[in-house]
């Protein structure tokens, strides 16, 4: 196989299972990001491209828990659209200041950070089943959101963290609520991404087409399958990824 067809074939195989990975619990861009970066795109133009790459998987994911949307009071719905959305912009607007020698830097850090959350969450949430908790959605959201619209690795991960901490236990509704709120941070840093000219779109597009069937599978899958296995894959997936960028830092 020339490096060529490794290169596609690498990319279009991290953006199926970062599909599946962030419709069951989050995480996909631990493959998308490495991926890009194996194929020779500089670190954060890979941040951005892999940031639009697993955004249709999300709507794929939305699509597969529209059930357990519909079943949320709208105004809470709303309002997390809007939060994730503006949360968003400014973590786009602060990437793109960010000098690349910093980002990189960075990068081993952050998926540090977002695999010991998504280990810790559940432990934490066992002491976190109060309405003070609850009242700390709203501004754990806007941080999360800015975190995902600067660095997109690990956000569904924040995410379910999130929701678990303040008082959401059911795991569908937890999941549903993480892929509707990630598509539309997603969707609109992308959009300042895009418009400062920091998306390779060749790898984009491969990636995009493929994380949408990853999305529709994974939401299929997420209803069937033990969640035990998939924070362990998840897991596994983002301490693997860590100790891959502190070797290369």
């Amino acid at each position: 196989m020339s490096t060529e067809l490794l290169t596609w074939a690498v990319t279009g195989t991290a953006a199926l299972g970062a599909g599946v990975l962030n419709a069951m619990a989050g995480g996909g861009s631990f493959l998308t990001f490495p991926a890009l970066v194996f194929a020779g795109v500089p670190v954060l133009q890979a941040n951005a491209t892999s940031s639009i790459a697993v955004s249709p998987g999300y709507l794929g994911s939305v699509l597969g828990f529209k059930d357990e949307i519909r079943s949320l009071p709208p105004r809470e719905v709303w309002t997390g659209v809007v939060i994730s959305g503006l949360g968003g912009l400014a973590g786009a607007a602060l990437l793109m200041l960010t000098p690349a020698k910093l980002f990189s830097g960075l990068v081993p850090w952050l998926l540090l950070v977002a695999t010991v959350l998504f280990w810790l969450g559940p432990h934490i949430a066992r002491f976190s089943r109060n309405s003070q908790a609850q009242r700390a959605r709203v501004p754990g959201l806007l941080l999360v959101s800015i975190y995902g619209g600067y660095f997109n690795g690990g956000l569904g991960i924040l995410l379910m963290a999130l929701y678990t901490l303040t008082g959401l236990h059911h795991l569908h509704t937890v999941n549903a609520l993480k892929n509707l709120n990630s598509f539309v941070l997603s969707l609109l840093s992308v959009a300042a991404f895009a418009w400062a000219g920091a998306i390779v779109w060749p790898q984009a597009l491969w990636m995009m087409a493929l994380a949408s069937v990853g999305g529709w599978l994974g939401a299929r899958w997420a209803k069937r399958l033990p969640m035990a296995y998939v924070r362990a894959l998840v897991l596994l997936t983002g301490v693997v990824m860590t100790v891959v960028f502190f070797a290369r830092a």
